[in-house]
């Protein structure tokens, strides 16, 4: 029962049965191949996704000759509105400066600052947007339209419309990685499974074998397990040294053009290796463990 014994025993299942081994570790490397790329790329996506509904804001006008004391009212409502987790302010002269460096001619003709005082109020979630409008704009006793909170607030605005596009598409794209992610990561554990029992299948004489003779449930099972351990972690190193090359050669000299590519979301590449070096060596060695167990019953 020495585990350098069980150890020998599965060196040894893995000469004697060279092509069923071979096709498992392949099997292995594909699929921690596909995990390696498709695993930065849903959080690349999902990140760019997060940073796009980040930019959901409501702006509050004020009114034509708000003075300072209306302006330092006004932000004291807005930071302890409920679901505003950032208020900036932005004067008329500085809004006029940004939409001049936009398009010089045009507002060259106006001759004077058309543009109000405006706060840019970003809620603590993009889905929380409305409700912040709601708060500091609510709908009128007569219905008849809104009624800002305050005397010295003209208008609140949430760009509805771009805000409900951005909502929908991010969150259709969040969903659709997510789902991704675990239907392949299902067929990842599916696919190395059978490809283990059908490795089983093709020894079931011998497991048979060892079973009438009185050998027990575990030390028929633990070479196997150990077996599958090995095939795991071959399979794994191969398919991150070929990562790791693929990164050296194509994307690191591509990250500072593509900004997806360099999103501080990704995750970093010492964690994505022992995540699938993990995943490689863990499901091979359950593969091998469950598989096993039908040819276990003589």
């Amino acid at each position: 029962m020495r585990p350098a014994f069980f150890l020998k025993e599965a060196l040894r299942s893995l000469r004697r049965n060279a092509v069923p081994s071979f096709a498992a570790m392949a099997t292995v490397l594909v699929t921690v191949l596909v995990l390696g790329v498709f695993i930065p790329m849903v959080q690349a996506t999902t990140g760019a996704a997060n940073e796009v509904r980040g930019r959901v804001i409501a702006d509050v006008y004020l009114q034509t000759g708000a003075k300072p004391a209306d302006i330092d009212r006004v932000r004291s409502l807005l930071q302890g509105t409920t679901h505003v987790s950032k208020v900036s302010f932005v004067s008329k002269a500085q809004a006029y400066a940004e939409q001049k460096k936009r398009n010089p001619e045009a507002y060259k003709l106006l001759g004077s600052n058309p543009l109000p005082d405006t706060f840019r109020v970003t809620p603590d979630k993009p889905d929380n947007v409305i409700s912040v409008r709601n708060a500091l704009s609510p709908l009128a006793p007569s219905g008849g339209g809104r009624v800002p909170v305050d005397k010295a607030i003209d208008e609140v605005r949430n760009r509805e419309d771009d805000t409900n596009k951005i909502l929908t598409a991010t969150r259709v794209v969040k969903f659709a990685m997510a789902g991704l992610a675990g239907l392949l990561g299902l067929a990842s554990m599916l696919l190395i499974g059978n490809t283990i029992r059908l490795s089983l299948y093709a020894r079931r004489r011998e497991v048979e074998v060892m079973k009438l003779v009185g050998a027990t449930d575990w030390f028929i099972r633990w070479p196997f397990v150990l077996e599958g351990v090995l095939v795991g972690a071959l399979g794994g190193i191969l398919a991150i040294l070929l990562l790791g090359v693929v990164k050296i050669a194509l994307v690191d000299p591509l990250a500072s053009d593509f900004a997806l590519i360099a999103a501080p979301d990704t995750i970093n590449f010492g964690v994505l290796v022992a995540v699938l070096l993990a995943a490689s060596v863990g499901v091979s060695a359950l593969g091998s463990g469950f598989s096993l167990r039908r040819f276990l019953r003589v």
